[in-house]
């Protein structure tokens, strides 16, 4: 490894020599000097790492060089070190972005920690997180092989994306590969869980299930709503998954205080027209068609199959005698998105205001089927990498600031998630099947028994289904459907894209996250 190198400028440096000799025989390189002009140009002559910086110099101030520094090396780390303890003086410092600030007398162990803290931080925390993973791995799997419940599966998940997030900057590309297995084999047991426990759930008489997409509302949303003297708003971001929601978590904590951070259970198939009427209606897909028949579109229909949402959120709390002012909004563009921000006062005087977000299930087609995106986003982290960049200059964020200042409680949540596919299973249908890669509806449809969920009968999910031969079939984990005509064609096509409408942590354990503001 190359030897880190040190300037240290100080009018006193000859009475810091001790504390050089200590970093240097810590293996540092340590240049000096006793002004901030002379400070300038040896930082122009020479690639150091860091530099310690006395405030109170003659000639050229401390703050005075500092600016310079910024202003030509911006991200050179600067560490100022003053005898003052004035506020305007440590404003003045922090202002222009220095990575620390120590109070004279420093001690070495001083100097060591703050050199550690912004030249190494990156490193230890990679070496701390993988030493945390490698204890936790074998825990997590035991817990995998013990008789899980619902709650226990949020669990093993959080973990798991805690993980991912905190080893995605590690340059051990071994232990990175050791926890996707492990994600892989945690998706292939909670398919299997899921498959044995969704029945029950969805079935009137459970007294025992998870929050599902259904009971949301019910459940979560109208007892905040209903406790709350100011306006509640619910942000629905579709195809938001829980790992996105914690990488623009720290962005939101600025504005908001985060109350509670829950999962909960999207029901399938996990796509916007099954998973999000659901949630707007509080009904399974097939009670929304018994019901309300003018505001579902079949999938073997022609239209627009979300187009009432609106109308079903207003029937769920009717049906709840909740008689709420309330307002629906819908975002597909930046044009809509400004539109809402402005018209954001006349929301104000209702009760409960949901607003969908239809951005990131947007990214993950466009990721699809742009070649630019795809070089983007071509893995995990890329792929939250380009969300969070959205989200930081969104209408949504901008929004989200404007409630901030409402001093209004919010609510964050989806409908589903998605999943990374990478295995191709193969189907056969006819020409009406559905199009979606994670689910197939159609008739007399061909397939291996072993590589998918079934739902022979519809009516047993509360599916709609057109005649007595349709049925539902399902992927599982990172499975994708293809057709065995144009095989080739369709795996290299959809081999790593990102899709919902199956079974995976992904796209059915999902984040409903309320936010109090700062």
């Amino acid at each position: 490894m190359e030897q880190i190198k040190i300037l240290w400028a100080d009018d006193e440096i000859d009475l810091l020599k001790p504390h050089i000799i200590f970093l240097e025989q810590k293996g540092y390189e340590v240049h000096t000097t006793n002004n901030g002009g002379e400070a300038l140009d040896l930082i122009r002559s020479n690639p150091y790492d860091i530099v310690f910086l006395d405030e109170h110099m003659p000639g050229l101030s401390g703050i005075e060089t500092l600016e310079e520094v910024k202003r030509d090396y911006p991200g050179l780390p600067v560490v100022m070190i003053t005898k003052s303890e004035e506020e305007s003086i440590m404003e003045d410092a922090i202002g222009s972005n220095i990575s620390d600030y120590l109070i004279k007398p420093v001690k070495p162990n001083q100097i060591l920690l703050s050199l550690k803290k912004n030249l190494e931080n990156k490193k230890l925390v990679s070496e701390k997180a993988t030493h945390s993973y490698q204890q936790e791995f074998r825990s997590i799997g035991m817990d995998m092989q013990d008789r899980l419940g619902y709650q226990d599966w949020v669990d093993i998940y959080r973990k798991l994306i805690r993980y991912e997030l905190e080893l995605e900057k590690s340059k051990d590309e071994g232990i990175q590969e050791v926890l996707k297995s492990q994600k892989e084999e945690a998706n292939m047991v909670f398919s299997k869980f899921y498959e044995n426990n969704y029945l029950d759930w969805i079935s009137p008489q459970s007294s025992n299930r998870p929050v599902l997409s259904h009971t949301l509302v019910r459940e979560r949303v109208l007892p905040r709503a209903e406790n709350n003297d100011k306006p509640f708003f619910v942000i629905v971001i579709d195809n938001l998954r829980y790992d996105q929601w914690k990488a623009i978590q720290p962005m939101i904590e600025e504005y908001f205080r985060v109350e509670t951070d829950e999962i909960y259970y999207s029901i399938l198939p996990t796509t916007t027209q099954y998973a999000r009427n659901a949630l707007f209606s509080g009904l399974l897909p097939s009670e929304i068609q018994k019901r309300f028949p003018n505001y579902w579109t079949n999938e073997w229909e022609e239209g627009t199959k979300n187009q009432y949402e609106g109308e079903l959120m207003i029937e769920q709390l009717k049906r709840f005698g909740k008689n709420f002012k309330t307002s629906y909004n819908k975002v597909l563009n930046l044009n809509a998105g400004n539109k809402l921000y402005e018209n954001l006062p006349n929301l104000m005087n209702n009760r409960l205001n949901f607003i969908v977000y239809n951005f990131v299930d947007m990214l993950s087609h466009a990721r699809t089927e742009m070649e630019i995106i795809r070089e983007l986003a071509d893995d995990e982290a890329a792929y939250r990498s380009l969300m969070l960049s959205w989200f930081e200059h969104s209408s949504l964020f901008d929004i989200l600031k404007w409630l901030s200042e409402k001093q209004l409680n919010i609510a964050i949540t989806t409908d589903h998630g998605s999943v990374q596919v990478s295995n191709p299973v193969k189907i056969v249908g006819d020409r009406e099947t559905n199009t979606n890669l994670r689910y197939k509806y159609g008739r007399s449809l061909n397939y291996n028994k072993k590589e998918v969920f079934e739902g022979r009968n519809p009516e047993d999910l509360h599916l709609p289904r057109a005649n007595v031969s349709t049925s539902f079939v399902f992927c599982r984990k990172n499975d994708f459907f293809a057709y065995p005509n144009n095989y080739n064609y369709y795996v290299n096509y959809y081999k790593n894209t990102f899709q919902h409408g199956g079974i995976s942590m992904e796209e059915i354990l999902i984040p409903f996250i309320t936010l109090k503001a700062r």
